[in-house]
Order: C-alpha cells, then structure tokens, then sequence
C-alpha cells in the first residue's frame, strides 16, 4: 500500500526566509568545515544540500511533503541573473578575447558528443534503450531541467520510452548536484599544477562583475535604482523577444534576456548616452544568484535520484567521471594550462553538468580562495547561457539520428 504524505505548502514569502537560511547555514558551513573550504564547494550547495538532505528524511520517516511554492520567483531570479550578465558584458572586450572564447566553444562541443557517445554506448551495453543513454548524456547533463522537460515529453511521445520525462528530470537532478561537487576539487587539483599555485600574482585589482561576490563595493542609492531599471528593461523586451519569435525559432527567455542586456549596455556605451554601473549591476547579480541557487537547491527531489533504477545510476556515476576528466584533461590544457584555465574548468564541470548558474558559483568558490579571474567570468557566462544551447540542440538531432542509422 503506498504510503500517504501531508503536505506542508511554503509560499513566496516563506520559502524566501527559508533561502536566506540555506545561505546562512551554507556560509557556516564552508567558513567550519575544513573539507568544504579546502576544494571550494559553493556556500549555496553546501546549504541547499543538506536542506533537501533534511527533507528527504522528514519524508522518509515523517512522511510530510514539504513543497516550496515558488517557481515563478525562482524564475524570475534567474531571468535577473542573466540579466545582469548581458549588462556587463562588453563586446570590445568580446574581440580582443575571441580566440579564446572560440577554443573553449569547440571544447565544450567536445564534451556534448562524448556525454551522448557515453550515455548510448553504456545504455546499449546495459541491455537499455540507446535513446535512454541519450536522456542520460547532453540532453540532461549539458541542457539541464528546461530541456530535460522538452525532450522527456519527446521521448515518452515520439519513442515510447516509458517514464522518460522522470527519468531526465531526476538525470539533470543528478547532474546539477555533481556539477555543484565536482568543481571545486578539479579546480583546486588544477590550481596546484599551474606556474602560480597560490593563485594569480596581484589580487589586489578590484574585482568584475561576479567575481568575489563577498568584498566590498561602493554603490550609491541612485545607481542602484538606475540598475534596477536596467534589469526591468531587460526582462521585459526579453520576454516580448521570446515570445514574438517563439513560432518561428523557439529561445528560452532566459537568452532573450541575456542577449537584451548586451545590446542593452553596449548600444548605451557606444552612443555615450548612459554608462552602466558594474558594480551595482554584479551586487544584483550577485544576489539574484544566490537566492536561485539556494532555491533551487533546496528544492531537489533528492528521492527521485534514489529511486532511479542501478543501470542509470552506473551511467550517470560515469557520466561524473567523464566531465572531470575532461576538465583536468582537455579544457584545462587547451584553454592555455594557466589559473584562468582551472577556474574555466570549475566553470565548465558546472554547466556541463548543471547549469550555468552552478558554473558561477562554481568559479565564485574558487576565486575566493585564489584570486580573481576576468577570463574566466568573462568567458563563461555568455557560452554557459546562450552558445551551448544553441550547439546541444544540434548535438541531440545528430544523436538520435545515429541511433536510428545504427539501430
């Protein structure tokens, strides 16, 4: 007989007070603890996790539901997050450092063809449906929980592969917890080997954008507001943008969003008519992040990850192993084997196995620690939140149609 559960609803305002705990308790934890401080876990990952670690326990031995009501709020977090990413992107800047950027894209499509290669292979050797590895490889890992939904609901319609969309909403689960693990100790691992160990020589510059979101930065109350209005702009044009080209090429609104606020900042820059201010822009960023992640976090169905079946958790275990090899081996050593090439490589376990927003906290982590890196954050943020969804979806057609020219 199954087992029945109460329900314990936390709305907008509630689960905001719970979040801010998270990222309390989380800070606690990374300042006592000195495994967590030693390889950089995210102060929101060590929170998160161990809140939705507690609620799976009252579920389990209480059988209480505890369900956060707040997506549109997490949502719009995240639409303000990438907001201010395209505020302080700087396409002058984009030039002068557009090999690199374009070292790192053929990296990361390096990547989603062997997390595919992986996931089918291993699928195929498990005695699975090779289009099961597939929502185990780049579908999930690199695409996260919005593409995870889309091509679940694919596969359940057009394949009949029963419970797909669970089985990618609990893969992209998975990925987003290892992709908030992971980076840290492979950058920390990669930091040791470089000519500076201890971190850049001069971390005396002030920091950019999301780098080191604890120092310090002067704002006024009128720049502030000025960057308040900025981010609204961008979120509501990138919201008609999305929606207007949507029956003809459908975008997530969260690159709208992003790509309004490049042409946003850069269109104010180049006439000379406003000069955004970077430091509010990134203490909002900041704490949109913050409060994302922690909510996102919290929110994980950590027993819907247990209740995959071994074959999926053997292939998502490799899964793990292969970004971080990947990491140390490839994109650590093609983006220039340096600092800036570990932090890009803490980055890159965190959308290559999560999300961008992971990849952030990912590379906060490390250069808390070490010394900023303007590359890395530079880098990072445009590729994790507009390339690779663009070079995934094509990697998945490519995927499937090798699998019926094989099958």
């Amino acid at each position: 007989m199954p087992t029945e559960f109460s329900t314990i609803t936390f709305d907008n305002y509630a689960s905001l007070v719970a979040a801010g705990f998270v990222l309390i308790i989380g800070r606690k934890l990374v300042k006592n603890i000195s495994f967590l401080n030693k390889y950089s876990i995210p102060e929101a990952v060590a929170g998160g996790l161990l809140a939705a670690f507690i609620i799976t326990v009252i579920r389990k031995f209480a059988h209480y539901d505890i369900v956060f009501n707040v997506q549109s709020l997490q949502d719009t977090l995240m639409f303000m997050f990438f907001a201010t990413v395209g505020l302080n992107a700087d396409l002058r800047k984009l030039a002068n450092g557009g090999d690199k950027l374009v070292i790192f894209v053929i990296a990361i499509l390096g990547l989603l063809i062997l997390q595919n290669i992986l996931g089918i292979s291993l699928a195929s050797l498990l005695g699975l449906d090779p289009h099961i590895g597939l929502l185990a490889g780049s579908i999930t890992l690199s695409g996260g929980h919005a593409t995870a939904n889309s091509w679940g609901n694919i596969f359940s319609s057009e394949f009949k592969i029963t419970g797909a969309t669970e089985i990618a909403v609990a893969s992209a689960t998975f990925g987003l917890v290892m992709g908030g693990l992971i980076g840290g100790p492979v950058a920390r691992f990669l930091v040791t080997r470089t000519k500076t160990p201890e971190g850049v020589p001069d971390d005396k510059q002030q920091p950019l954008g999301f780098e080191k979101p604890q120092d310090p930065r002067p704002i006024s109350t009128r720049s502030f507001t000025e960057s308040i209005i900025l981010i609204a702009i961008c979120l509501s044009v990138g919201y008609y943008l999305s929606s207007a080209i949507g029956p003809y090429f459908k975008l997530p609104p969260f690159v709208t969003i992003l790509f309004t606020g490049v042409l946003l900042s850069n269109l104010l820059a180049l006439t000379g008519i406003y000069t955004v201010i970077e430091k509010s822009i990134s203490i909002l960023g900041n704490v949109s992040l913050s409060f994302f992640l922690a909510m996102a976090l919290m929110r994980l169905r950590l027993w819907e990850i247990a209740d995959l079946a071994l074959p999926m958790l053997i292939i998502l275990a490799a899964q793990g192993m292969l970004m971080a090899f990947y990491a140390i081996f490839v994109t650590f050593r093609v983006m220039g084997k340096n600092y800036d090439a570990a932090v890009l490589s803490a980055g890159h376990c965190g959308f290559g196995l999560g999300a961008t927003p992971t990849a952030i906290a990912n590379m906060q982590a490390v250069t808390k620690v070490y010394g900023p890196s303007h590359m890395a954050f530079f880098i990072v943020p445009m590729v994790g939140a507009f390339l690779i969804d663009i070079l995934n979806a094509l990697i998945i057609k490519l995927s499937i149609f090798a699998i019926a020219l094989f099958s």
